[in-house]
């Protein structure tokens, strides 16, 4: 996997959805204040649409949205009921210490079963796009397929890219936000670019392998 060809492809794709079209990427300021709008163009992204789409059919995009924020929805049942089986137990027991480990515990299993649960929810809402079904996010065996084709080693290293690329933008953002005045506004027209830059990454990362059954 070529983690640079990647990232260069996801910035450039990012880039040509808003450079010079300063009405669309004003739209899209507006989608991700809107967000279930952002969430149905990253839908449309994580179908493979090249170059990136225009802001139209609002209507779709919305539904879209709220589409793939159910399906996140779901996926993440399992985290609230492993914090719940432990925070809620925690707060009966008399023992502080008792209590304050048993939260530890905890928090250190939901952390586990949310990295687990992520990287099967990231590939489950690229095919729900793909498919045009949200059925197929929960597609389970053609899901671990597919990253089996992607290389799990290849996935996790392209994940952590990705995250440390994350951490970076969230640092440069952090800084421009101080400026007076324009802070704010400069930070509402970073966020789409990073949202279409992450959705175009993850696509990638998609169709790294083979197309699955």
């Amino acid at each position: 996997m070529d983690y640079g060809n990647m990232l260069s492809d996801s910035f450039s794709y990012a880039k040509d959805a808003v450079w010079g079209k300063w009405f669309q990427w004003i739209l899209l300021v507006i989608s991700t204040i809107i967000f279930p709008l952002i969430m149905g163009y990253m839908v449309r992204i994580y179908s493979g649409v090249k170059p990136a789409p225009e802001t139209d059919n609002w209507v779709g995009m919305f539904i879209d949205g709220i589409k793939l924020l159910i399906i996140g929805i779901i996926y993440a049942i399992p985290v609230f009921i492993v914090m719940a089986l432990f925070i809620i137990p925690a707060g009966m027991m008399s023992d502080p210490m008792a209590a304050l480990g048993t939260v530890g515990i905890g928090i250190l299993i939901m952390i586990v079963v949310a990295i687990i649960i992520s990287l099967i929810a990231a590939i489950g809402m690229i095919r729900f796009a793909q498919k045009d079904s949200m059925g197929q996010a929960f597609a389970f065996g053609a899901i671990l397929e597919h990253i089996g084709k992607i290389g799990w080693g290849s996935y996790i290293i392209a994940l952590i890219v990705l995250w440390i690329v994350g951490i970076v933008f969230g640092f440069i953002v952090s800084i421009l936000s101080m400026i007076p005045v324009l802070g704010w506004l400069i930070m509402l027209f970073l966020y789409p670019v990073w949202y279409i830059f992450t959705a175009r990454y993850m696509t990638l990362i998609y169709e790294s392998a083979a197309a699955p059954a």
